[in-house]
């Protein structure tokens, strides 16, 4: 009865940690390439060393849950994505579109995330 006993215990469990699972990630590994190809007059050796750190932050953007404001505009923009709630966003077109529309927002000093971004120059990164 004991070896029965400790058989269904170690079942429970089992199935205990199941249910307990961490939080899922979410990378998005299709949206690096895309950047780099629709900027290509960024230094591609920074961003090949930066990665994550465009958008988020820490150490090469380690912190994923705090946004550079050029990483809000991106965010703000791939929300109007249809399919959205399917985090990560698929299809080129889609991400492009939502590049383009950050470009539109304010990285102050007077200029666009774009005037920056086709000056060669990264965006502020997250504090």
């Amino acid at each position: 009865m004991k070896r029965f006993s400790m058989f269904v215990l170690a079942l429970v469990a089992i199935g205990a940690s199941g249910l307990m699972r961490p939080e899922a990630v979410q990378a998005r590994p299709t949206y690096l390439p895309i950047f780099k190809k629709e900027y290509a007059k960024l230094d591609q050796a920074k961003v090949d060393e930066t990665k994550c750190g465009i958008c988020h932050g820490g150490e090469k953007g380690a912190n994923k849950k705090k946004l550079s404001k050029y990483a809000a505009e991106l965010k703000k923009a791939l929300e109007k994505t249809e399919g959205f709630e399917k985090f990560p966003v698929k299809g080129d077109d889609n991400i492009k579109a939502a590049l383009k529309a950050a470009e539109k927002g304010d990285a102050g000093g007077g200029k666009t995330f774009g005037d920056l971004l086709k000056e060669g120059t990264f965006p502020a990164a997250a504090e």
